[in-house]
C-alpha cells in the first residue's frame, strides 16, 4: 500500500503542486489548508508522514508540530518547511519536535528524498546487539523504554511520551551503550544525513532528551559529553522479555 503523505500548507498552488508529484512517484498524498483541516485529515484515517509548512496564518507550523507531538498522533514522522535563510526556525522546529527540515525555495526530488529516508528511518532501526533490538522492554537506570508504546517509564511506572526523533535518538544510545558516538555519526543514524557546517539539531535533540530522563547536563547519569567527541550513553541497558 502506498505511504500516504499529508500536506499542510496554506498556499494552493505548493499543496497542488507537491500532491501531484508525490502521487506520481507511487505515494498518496492529500492536503489540508490549515490546522482545523489537518486535524480533520488524521481522524479520517492513518498518516504516514505530514509535511508541514511554518508560516502559516493562525496556527502556525511551529504551533501544529507541538500540538502533534503532545497528543495521539506523537509517533507521525513530521517534515517542515522553512525559510531557507531562517536558522531560527529550523531550530526551534527540531526543539517542537520535527522529524527533519527543507529550507524553502526546494525541488520536489529533495522533498521526495527526504520524505523517503524519514519514512525509511521510522521502520528501520539502527543495527545493534540482536536480544536489545528485540526486545519490548528496555531498561536502564530508573527508566524502561517500551519499544511497542514507543515510551517512556519512569520508577513509579508513570509514562513519559517522546516524539519520533527523541526515540530514535534515544534507541541508538540503548544500542550502543558506553560507546562514543560523535554528532556526525548520531546525524547519520538518526536523520540519515551528514552533518552541515554549524549543525546544532543533534545537540537540540539530546538536550531534549535529557529532559525527558531528568538527567542534569552538569553531573549527567545517562548521556555525558566528551569535549571535541561526542556523546557517550554511560548507563548499562537491560533487556526485558515483557511487560509488568
Amino acid at each position: 500500500m502506498a505511504e500516504h503523505i499529508l500536506i499542510v500548507d496554506d498556499d494552493r498552488e505548493i499543496r497542488e503542486l507537491l500532491a501531484n508529484y508525490l502521487n506520481r512517484n507511487g505515494m498518496s498524498a492529500s492536503a489540508a489548508a490549515n490546522g482545523r483541516q489537518m486535524w480533520a485529515a488524521l481522524e479520517e484515517g492513518p498518516v504516514d508522514l505530514i509535511v508541514l509548512d511554518v508560516m502559516m496564518p493562525g496556527e502556525d507550523g511551529l504551533q501544529l508540530c507541538r500540538d502533534l507531538r503532545a497528543g495521539k498522533w506523537r509517533t507521525v514522522p513530521v517534515l517542515m518547511l522553512t525559510a531557507l535563510s531562517e536558522e531560527t526556525e529550523r531550530v526551534i522546529g527540531l526543539e517542537m519536535g520535527a522529524d527533519d527540515y527543507l529550507g524553502k525555495p526546494f525541488s520536489t526530488r529533495e522533498l521526495l528524498a527526504r520524505i523517503r529516508a524519514v519514512l525509511r528511518r521510522t521502520r528501520m532501526l539502527p543495527a545493534g546487539r540482536a536480544p536489545v533490538e528485540t526486545a519490548p522492554l528496555l531498561e536502564f537506570g530508573d527508566w524502561k523504554l517500551d519499544t511497542t508504546g514507543r515510551h517512556l517509564l519512569d520508577a513509579e511506572g508513570t509514562l513519559v511520551a517522546l516524539s519520533g526523533a527523541e526515540y530514535r535518538l534515544l534507541r541508538v544510545f540503548l544500542d550502543h551503550p558506553q560507546r562514543v558516538l560523535t554528532r556526525d555519526q548520531l546525524l547519520n543514524l538518526t536523520q540519515g544525513r551528514d552533518a552541515e557546517q554549524f549543525d546544532r539539531s543533534i545537540d537540540l535533540l539530546v538536550s531534549r532528551l535529557r529532559q525527558r530522563l531528568r538527567d542534569d547536563a552538569r553531573e549527567p547519569r545517562y548521556i555525558k559529553t566528551l569535549r571535541n567527541e561526542g556523546y557517550i550513553f554511560s548507563s548499562t541497558v537491560q533487556a526485558q522479555e515483557g511487560g509488568e
